[in-house]
């Protein structure tokens, strides 16, 4: 297959890259690095990283970005970074996508444990990633051409805990090769309208 993977210099997406890439040829894409780059708040981005990879077989987003913050301190534009960014990020990623995906691909987007296990600081980040769950389970049931659609939600990943282990403590870290695996499942499975659990 041909995998376009957006976010692929992150540390979730640099594991994805070499789990998928052992058998499948893989497009990198990044803000500033990659194959390709893109920004995913810019539609005419999206469609321009699109136009230049030409037709995959699979869509993987591993980016996104949400604020956190003090819920107290939280303003309505605090909020807008992650609905702009990750949640309709990742939308339009497979709104333009749509037409560039082969008959029976996939989509699969990324949130994080904090949809259903929520910290302090958090609440961007909590809301953000429930709404991707629920459109990705509402739009699997109409994509168009038996294409599929799936979301993986990671707890906090292990090689990032040097940054985020003051806000994740009791939390068991996952290593980001085993979250990658469950990318996988949903690049190379058949299932559509899932949300991978990596706890």
């Amino acid at each position: 297959m041909r995998v376009l993977v957006v976010g692929a210099s992150g540390t979730i997406g640099r594991a994805i890259v070499a789990e998928l890439g052992q058998r499948h040829e893989v497009v990198t894409a990044g803000r500033s690095s990659g194959d390709l780059q893109t920004d995913i708040t810019d539609r005419e981005a999206i469609r321009t990283m699109f136009e230049k990879a030409g037709s995959v077989d699979a869509l993987v987003s591993a980016t996104g970005k949400v604020k956190f913050a003090p819920f107290e301190d939280m303003e309505a534009e605090d909020y807008e970074i992650g609905l702009q960014d990750k949640l309709m990020g990742q939308v339009n990623l497979v709104l333009i996508g749509l037409d560039y995906l082969s008959d029976g691909g996939s989509f699969t987007l990324t949130t994080g444990v904090l949809d259903s296990d929520p910290i302090r600081q958090g609440t961007s980040a909590s809301m953000v990633n429930g709404a991707i769950n629920a459109f990705v389970a509402a739009a699997a049931i109409e994509m168009p051409r038996g294409q599929r659609i799936n979301v993986v939600s990671p707890g906090v990943i292990e090689e990032a805990m040097e940054v985020y282990a003051p806000f994740f403590r009791g939390f068991e870290p996952v290593p980001a090769a085993r979250a990658a695996l469950a990318f996988a499942k949903s690049v190379e499975g058949a299932q559509t309208g899932r949300v991978y659990r990596v706890l």
